[in-house]
Parts: structure tokens; C-alpha cells; sequence
């Protein structure tokens, strides 16, 4: 492959904005990138490392703001810096596409998909318009997306995370490329969906010779679809050789602590989190920029910045002392509280649960008509016990987002009701709830950025609990505030700063101060970690661990993360279109034997494996709604059993002391 001619080339790019001061600050400093037709190269590194304007140069485009002060990016020999715009877009779309991390927002609202695919042929090839349609058809089958002929008359919002994405990507495939760029493409997905995706691409790239550049703070990802791998930290190329000696021993530092804060299925305790953070962009460099948090760091790492150089193996690595590198080890972990089940008294009670998004109408109210569809969650009865951490686990749709919202108050039960340890019922609306009762409880948002006021300061988001459940005002308000910061790690000095001017961990810690100034009995937290990069990751993992030995707090957690999951839960509830499969200690749901569904999802997880194969006994084809009758899962199971499936409710088994599961299978037979 390194003989032929390199279908993209970027030689030595330095990219960087101009500072308050006037100095060139530089966010890429002399990065090198070959790619080879058919070939995938992942770039991988924490937030701000710089590997998504890389992508982005290596398309020959830069965000406002940014300049190129140095080098080249080449495209089949066109020096993509020196074309016009209209030159640029004949080749934008066409030979060379992007998939973006968020799709739903790239894709017009306004337009149905089919008629944007239609814009993207129009623009790209040479298809006829009486062939349009069909064209869109065959693409649309090409991802796998169910009812094509459906699908393409839809728009965006009437379609699921999973198939907003698959969109996107037959979009960029609409003019053929030769090369794909995929800037975190599965992030925010469900397990299923996301190892759906990735054999998709896989499957595209093998099928069509397309190169590949995936962007990606999964290393699951990158195990899965690259054959290269790209370590960016601060700017610069750190680490580059093959995907399998990288991730199975790593040359430098920074990839090894990056392996490190990753949990896996295969291991218990929560895994070791990276101190510190990035460097922010800056001029001249004289040091090694990872050089404040490395575990291996000399007198020299403080005075002199290291060159990529190659090693014995291949790698290129930047790095004084690579020879040290077996000093620091590629996991670590770090103890959970134990939980005994059972052993506690009830924090929070479920019972027979039922939610819909179904809105009945005044004649409906009137003639007592009941509800047309099934409800969105139904007969959820779960009791989580004092100081215990339950994970939700499901699907897009499984109905844990909203059994949160349910309990904060903030969409009503259909029927059931929610009462805390001391008996008491709560009430089904957040307005109608008492300070206490609202102190009592608190959600932590899967985004800090839509959950922070960003015209308040850091301080003058803690004040409000503090004034509203303490009523406390001046000095003593302030000091409850840094006391609070000090607990989720972050400094006195951040409380006059606003969240735009914070990192998105940063942001996360101050959402989980929030919560926890309120001093908590139960704390929701809906995919809290889900968008954070792996070290980020394990640093809230580990905040979230000591909050709760210290408070003894209650956590209901929903994460699409299995091993997140694992790390941090004591006992896992599996949902499946609002309804429960299966419920047990950890322990027990992620040894089996299972439910099909929860075998389904522990088959779909990605670990930074090279050699890992996946089990998807499933398609992801994802369900509007849950049957009327039968098993929720019935469609879907690899397992079902026929008629008593389709038209019973499946019966509770217990197979043993806290473990039970809802199917129609046998004990034995599981």
C-alpha cells in the first residue's frame, strides 16, 4: 500500500489563532497524516487534543477563527488550501465526505430524508432525475435502514438517533467517495446501533476500497474499523503505528493512561482517572506538553520538547524515555463501596409504574374513552435501597430516561406511585411538590451545556439551592459553595467563571456540585458520561464513587454503557420498550445466564480489542412502540419460542436470590 501515490496527504500543518495579545497560538503543531486508498486511520485524544480540526484540515477546511501558518493538505495531488470555494465544493460531498457527530443536527429539518439525498446526487454524480428516487432507495437499503420506501418520505425528528445517523452516511455515500472522514459518528448511540453501524462501515470500506479517517475518543471504535491509529495530545502527534500494538501495549505514556481509564466487562472497580488536563494552545513549546501529568517524567521532559521519533517496533512515538514505559500500568482500578442487598432500607419506591406521551382529547375525557396505544413504560415496580446504586440499561426507547423524569417530577404517571423511605407518596408533578420534597431528590442532565445557565456564574448556579432549601445568603452561601467545589475537585477560583469558560468535565462537575449542594437523598443521573472523553470519564466515575461513600447517597443511573454500567451499580435493571426483562445484583446480570435481550446488548459492547468479536444475535431495527400483547421482545428475539411468545406476558423466573427474569424460556433452558 506504501508504495502506490497516497490518496490524502497532510504535510506538516501548523493551525492556530491569533490571542488576545496578538501571538500565534498554535491548536496543531507540525502534524503529519498519509492515507492510502481503502486504508482507516483513527485519530484518538481527549477534548481540545486537536484531533477534530485535523480532520476537518484534512478536508481543507478550518472553523472561524483558525488560520494554516504552515504546511500543506493534499487531495489526489490538489492542494486543498489553494482552490477556490466552488472548486473545493465539486469536491466536498463528492470524492470527499463527512459524516458529523451530531446528524440529526446536519440534516435539514425542513426537508423529508429522501429529498436531501436527492440534493446530494443532484450536486455529486451524474444520476438522471427520473433516477433519483431509485437511487435513494438503493442507498438507503446500502445502510440497512428498515422500509426504505417509508423512510425516505420522513424528516429528520420522526426518526431515531440511530437512524438519523445511517442517513448521514448514505448521504456522504451518495457521491461515491474515495475517502470518508467520520468525526465521532457512533457517540451518544445505543451499544446495539453502534456496533451496527461500525460493521456497516466496515462492510462499505472492505466492499468499495474507501479509505477512512474515524475520529473517535472510543478506543472500542477504533479497535473495531481501523487498521492505523492516530494519539493526539495538545496539538501534536504523540503516538502512530498499527491499531493492534497500540492498544494492546502502547509506547508512550499518554496512550497508556488513556487504556487505563476505560472500564471493561471484564474487569471489576472503577478504572484509574488521568489527572490533570490539556495544556491550553500556546506558542513556543520547551517542554513536553504531557510532561505535568506523566508517571514517568525526567528533569529533561521539563526543559526540552521531545521529537517523534521511531521505535523498534514501528511506532512513531514522542517521547524522552519510551524505554520507561513499562512502568506504567495499562489498568488500574480502584474500589467500590460495598453495597449488601437487601440489607438496607428502602431509599425510593416504584410502584406499578405505567407513563405515556399519548395526549387524550377533551372527547375523550368526556365519552371516558381509555388510552389507543400501549403506554411508554408500564408496570415498573423497583425499590432502591439506601446508599445502593441501580443502573438502567435498554435501548433509545427502553423508557429510562423518562422513568427518571418521572421521579423528578417532570412528566406524569399515567398511574403508580413514587414514595420515599419514610413512606410518603410523592407528588406526580415537580410544581406541586414541596421545597423539601424537590431537595430530596435531584437529576443530574446528560448535558451540562443545556443544563447551565450560561449568563450565571458558577457561583450564582450553587446559590440558588442553597438559597431556596437553606435560605442562606452572603459569606456563609459563599463558603457552602467552595466547600461544595472542593468536594468535585475544582478550585475557589472557578466559582466567578462562567460554563462557557469551563471544559466539558469541568461543566459535568459543577452540574454534580448542583445536585449534590442540595444534600440529596436520591440522585438521577441520565447518561451523565456519555458524551466525556475516557479519562474525563473515569474522573467522574470516581467523583460520583466517593460522593457516595461519603453521603451515603442514593444513585439511579442510566447509561448506555455496560461497563460504565458494571463500574458503578450495584444491582441492574434491563429495559426493553418500557417494560422490565430482567433485574438482579450486577454480579448476576453480567455472568448469566440472561434474559435474550440483555445477552443481545452484552453482545454488542466494544472493548479497545483489535482481536474481539462481536455477537450480534439481533438486527437494530428500532420499534416505534412495544407490542399490544405477548413479550415486549418478541419481534426482536433471537430465541422466541413461537404463539406463547406473541400472545402471553411472560412469566417472572427466579433463577436465584435477587436475579429474576420475565420470559417465556425455562430456567433450565436459559
Amino acid at each position: 500500500m506504501d508504495s502506490l501515490p497516497p490518496l490524502l496527504k497532510v504535510n506538516g500543518i501548523e493551525i492556530g489563532f491569533n490571542g488576545r495579545d496578538g501571538n500565534f497560538l498554535q491548536v496543531l503543531r507540525n502534524v503529519n497524516l498519509t492515507l492510502h486508498k481503502g486504508e482507516s486511520i483513527g485519530i484518538v485524544g481527549e477534548s481540545g487534543s486537536g484531533k477534530s480540526t485535523l480532520a476537518l484540515a484534512a478536508m481543507g477546511y478550518l472553523k472561524h477563527g483558525l488560520r494554516l501558518s504552515k504546511g500543506s493538505v493534499n487531495f489526489d495531488d490538489q492542494p486543498l488550501f489553494e482552490l477556490n470555494q466552488s472548486k473545493l465544493q465539486t469536491i466536498w460531498g463528492g470524492r470527499l465526505a463527512l459524516v458529523p457527530q451530531n446528524s440529526g443536527q446536519s440534516l435539514t429539518p425542513t426537508m423529508r430524508v429522501g429529498e436531501q439525498i436527492i440534493e446530494s446526487l443532484k450536486l455529486h454524480t451524474a444520476t438522471v432525475p427520473k433516477d433519483y428516487w431509485s437511487a435513494v432507495k438503493r442507498l438507503l437499503k446500502q445502510v440497512r435502514l428498515p422500509e426504505p420506501d417509508i423512510i425516505m418520505h420522513r424528516f429528520p425528528h420522526e426518526l431515531s438517533g440511530g437512524q438519523q445517523q445511517r442517513v448521514a452516511i448514505a448521504m456522504a455515500l451518495s457521491g461515491e467517495p474515495d475517502a470518508l472522514l467520520l468525526d465521532e459518528p457512533t457517540t451518544g448511540l445505543d451499544v446495539t446501533t453502534q456496533a451496527h453501524i461500525l460493521e456497516l462501515l466496515r462492510d462499505i470500506a472492505s466492499t468499495k476500497g474507501m479509505a477512512m479517517i474515524y475520529v473517535s475518543h472510543d478506543l472500542g471504535a477504533i479497535a473495531r474499523v481501523c487498521e492505523r491509529v492516530i494519539v493526539m495530545y495538545a496539538g501534536e502527534s504523540v503516538l502512530e503505528g498499527e491499531t493492534r500494538k497500540i492498544l494492546r501495549n502502547p509506547s508512550h505514556p499518554y496512550a497508556r493512561a488513556l487504556l487505563a481509564s476505560i472500564p471493561k466487562l471484564s474487569s471489576g472497580g472503577f478504572p484509574a482517572a488521568l489527572d490533570g488536563r490539556p495544556p491550553a494552545p500556546s506558542g513556543t513549546r520547551n517542554q513536553c506538553a504531557f510532561s505535568d501529568r506523566c508517571g514517568i517524567a525526567q528533569s529533561r521532559c521539563f526543559s526540552e520538547h521531545p521529537k517523534l521519533q521511531k521505535l523498534t517496533n514501528g511506532e512513531q512515538c514522542r517521547c524522552h524515555f519510551p524505554e520507561l514505559i513499562e512502568q506504567i500500568p495499562l489498568s488500574s482500578l480502584v474500589p467500590k463501596p460495598i453495597n449488601i442487598i437487601g440489607k438496607s432500607k428502602p431509599a425510593l419506591n416504584l410502584k406499578t409504574l405505567s407513563i405515556t406521551y399519548e395526549k387524550r382529547g377533551i372527547l375523550d375525557f368526556i365519552f371516558g374513552n381509555k388510552y389507543r396505544n400501549p403506554p411508554t413504560v408500564d408496570a415498573i415496580d423497583l425499590s432502591v435501597g439506601i446508599g445502593e446504586t441501580l443502573g438502567l440499561v435498554g435501548e433509545s426507547g427502553s423508557g429510562k430516561s423518562t422513568i427518571l423524569k418521572s421521579i423528578a417530577g417532570l412528566k406524569p404517571l399515567k398511574s403508580g406511585d413514587i414514595s420515599l423511605h419514610d413512606g410518603s407518596n410523592l407528588p406526580v408533578d415537580v410544581e406541586k411538590r414541596n421545597s423539601e420534597q424537590l431537595r430530596r431528590i435531584q437529576l443530574i442532565f446528560q448535558n451540562p451545556d443545556e443544563s447551565l445557565n450560561p449568563r450565571h456564574t458558577i457561583v450564582e448556579i450553587l446559590a440558588q439551592p442553597l438559597r431556596l432549601y437553606f435560605g442562606l445568603t452572603g459569606k456563609t452561601l459563599r463558603d457552602r459553595a467552595i466547600l461544595i467545589l472542593e468536594k468535585v475537585r475544582l478550585s475557589e477560583e472557578y466559582l466567578d467563571r462562567y460554563p462557557s469558560q469551563l471544559s466539558g468535565g469541568e461543566k459535568q462537575r459543577v452540574a454534580i456540585a448542583r445536585a449534590f449542594i442540595a444534600e440529596p437523598e436520591v440522585v438521577l443521573c441520565d447518561e451523565v458520561t456519555s458524551a466525556l472523553d475516557v479519562s474525563v470519564q473515569a474522573a467522574v466515575l470516581e467523583l460520583l464513587n466517593d460522593l457516595k461513600r461519603l453521603n451515603n447517597t442514593t444513585y439511579i443511573f442510566v447509561s448506555h454503557d455496560l461497563a460504565v454500567v458494571k463500574a458503578l451499580s450495584d444491582r441492574v435493571a434491563v429495559l426493553y420498550q418500557g417494560r422490565l426483562c430482567e433485574l438482579g445484583s450486577t454480579k448476576n446480570v453480567f455472568s448469566g445466564p440472561s434474559h435474550p435481550y440483555t445477552e443481545v446488548l452484552l453482545g454488542a459492547v466494544l472493548e479497545p480489542d483489535p482481536d474481539m468479536v462481536l455477537n450480534l444475535v439481533a438486527d437494530d431495527t428500532v420499534e416505534l412502540g412495544p407490542p399490544a400483547l405477548g413479550c415486549p421482545f418478541q419481534r426482536r428475539c433471537p430465541r422466541r419460542l413461537g404463539s406463547i411468545c406473541e400472545e402471553m406476558t411472560p412469566p417472572e423466573r427466579l433463577l436465584e436470590v435477587n436475579h429474576k427474569i420475565l420470559c417465556h424460556i425455562s430456567v433450565e433452558d436459559l
